[in-house]
């Protein structure tokens, strides 16, 4: 997967919201619908988007749908991030060792 396809699926909060819902523990579509007020049918979409982005994944138990988070998911998203973070932290290094 790539950052930006991430970065993307993580720009609408309510993505965000299900994302921490689930960095708790797994939860079915019925779970998240009901502590996120919105319909299943919605919360669906924002799951296959996120799935989409590699950042959750699903498994079948029974009739439903377990979503959890994909910790490796977030890699792409991690490295991106480190890029501006190792240059500055680079920069910040050489100041104080002057």
């Amino acid at each position: 997967m790539n950052a930006q396809l991430a970065l993307k699926a993580l720009s609408e909060p309510r993505r965000c919201e299900i994302l921490d819902l689930l960095r708790v523990s797994p939860l079915a579509v019925v779970e998240i619908a009901e502590r996120v007020d919105v319909t299943q049918q919605a919360v669906s979409q924002h799951l296959k988007v996120l799935e989409g982005a590699g950042l959750v994944e699903a498994r079948r138990e029974g009739t439903r749908h377990i979503y959890a988070v994909r910790p490796e998911g977030f890699a792409p998203v991690e490295a991106f991030v480190r890029q501006f973070w190792t240059e500055k932290l680079a920069i910040l290094k050489q100041e104080s060792e002057r």
